[in-house]
């Protein structure tokens, strides 16, 4: 293996680093810091003929490829692999007339949102702006305007890949149906994602952001919101966070888009203007390309312990179990109220997204003590709610596999589309399926 690493760098045209080479320990780190990532070498590939040539190479030299555009979803299973960085695939096309965007694979969310907006139109973000979107994409991805347009990966309309004989290709849904469908939400096994090819949506006006509290408002809080999400349009959408920050009292907020008037959303989110004055209150009239303010996340790697879930129902009695208890050692548990176009009908691995709301849980584990008891705290909690056992793909933490997000019928269709298109399992996603 040695010396086939060695010929990476007459293979490629980007950069190689190996073991020992100064700047490997850094290139090789996930975005999620409590994530150790071990590598053979890692390829900063300069453009899709670059990833072509380094799968013919892995094929004949017997490596594996394991692709990260920027590291995010990272679950250490990357021992012996060729870490692939594919960030300088930053090609992003807006064709407004047709509503389309060719974004790279190495295109943040960000970016996307500031240049569709140059022209009335958005894609479908995420909380993040510094995520790609083709990662998000393969995971199926939630998205704030999920409620309205369903998963991210409803809105991809072809990819350009490089499959497991180092050919260059574009996929359809006719030109090939099933890898398009294990493509669009069955993660990035089964070819590598060079490009995608977008739908966008009209987005005239948009208002948002978030409302802060102490946490002692935090059953006041919660009512209101399950009052809102009771009766909420598929245009707005709604998102309760219980926070605890070093160093900090606890707080309780209330993020919410709507894609629409500034006075519809106003009435449809009066019950929060009928709560104790909040701390904070930063809802405004704002262009799609500053949604990634609203929740603030870290624009910059840190470590975290997570843990999502679908839940069945936000009930009285999930309502108390969400409260019981101060939420420390955990920084923050988010609710989101899905529905919607979410649980439409969706030709993807995952498929309709049939439960009502989903939680997300955060810790950071500065030491062993603290990441015991952020995991104790996490299954405690879902221990106590009505979870459906299900989650989305991009949900997924270190402990879980590909089988926790898909149905046993979809996870054997994505491991017969494996099994079929990369025998020599010569691609690696962070969560295989092959388990």
């Amino acid at each position: 293996m040695t010396n086939s690493l060695n010929e990476l760098r007459s293979v490629v045209r980007g950069e190689v680093l190996l073991p020992g080479d100064a700047g490997f320990d850094t290139a090789r780190r996930p975005w999620n810091l409590a994530v150790e990532q071990p590598a053979a070498a890692v390829v900063e590939a300069a453009d899709a003929d670059d990833i072509a040539a380094l799968v013919r190479h892995a094929r004949t030299a017997g490596l594996c490829i394991a692709t990260q555009p920027g590291g995010h979803g990272a679950t250490g299973r990357t021992d012996g692999t060729v870490l692939l960085r594919t960030r300088r695939l930053d090609t992003l096309e807006i064709d407004p007339a047709a509503r389309r965007a060719r974004v790279g694979a190495g295109v943040r969310s960000g970016r996307l949102q500031a240049a569709a907006a140059e022209h009335g139109l958005t894609g479908l973000p995420g909380s993040s702006p510094v995520v790609t979107v083709t990662g998000v994409a393969l995971g199926g991805g939630l998205s704030w305007f999920g409620r309205a347009h369903g998963w991210i990966a409803d809105g991809v309309v072809a990819l350009d890949v490089v499959d497991a004989d180092g050919e260059r290709r574009h996929v359809t849904a006719d030109s090939d149906p099933d890898l398009f469908w294990a493509l669009r939400g069955g993660g990035g096994d089964y070819a590598i994602v060079t490009a995608l090819h977008l739908a966008l949506h009209p987005a005239p006006s948009l208002y948002g952001g978030r409302v802060l509290w102490p946490a002692e408002h935090a059953p006041a809080v919660l009512d209101a919101y399950r009052r809102i999400t009771a009766t909420a349009p598929d245009r707005l959408t709604v998102w309760l966070d219980l926070l605890h920050f070093p160093g900090a009292d606890p707080m309780v907020a209330v993020d919410a888009t709507h894609l629409g008037p500034e006075d519809e959303a106003r009435a449809l989110l009066a019950p929060l203007d009928a709560l104790p004055r909040p701390a904070a209150d930063s809802r405004r009239t704002m262009p799609v390309s500053e949604i990634g303010s609203i929740t603030a996340e870290p624009t910059d790697p840190s470590p975290g312990l997570t843990r999502g879930e679908l839940l069945t129902a936000l009930d009285d009695t999930a309502a108390k179990a969400l409260l019981a208890e101060p939420i420390a050692p955990l920084l923050s548990l988010q609710v989101r109220h899905l529905g919607g176009a979410f649980a439409r009908p969706s030709d993807s691995p995952h498929g309709p997204l049939t439960e009502p709301y989903s939680l997300y849980t955060l810790g950071v584990p500065t030491d062993p003590a603290t990441a015991r008891a952020v995991a104790a705290k996490q299954r405690a909690l879902v221990e106590a709610l009505p979870v459906s056992g299900r989650k989305p793909f991009t949900y997924l933490n270190l402990t879980e596999s590909a089988a926790d997000a898909f149905t046993p019928a979809a996870l054997g269709r994505l491991r017969e589309i494996k099994h079929r298109r990369d025998p020599g399992d010569i691609i690696r996603s962070n969560f295989p399926v092959r388990g």
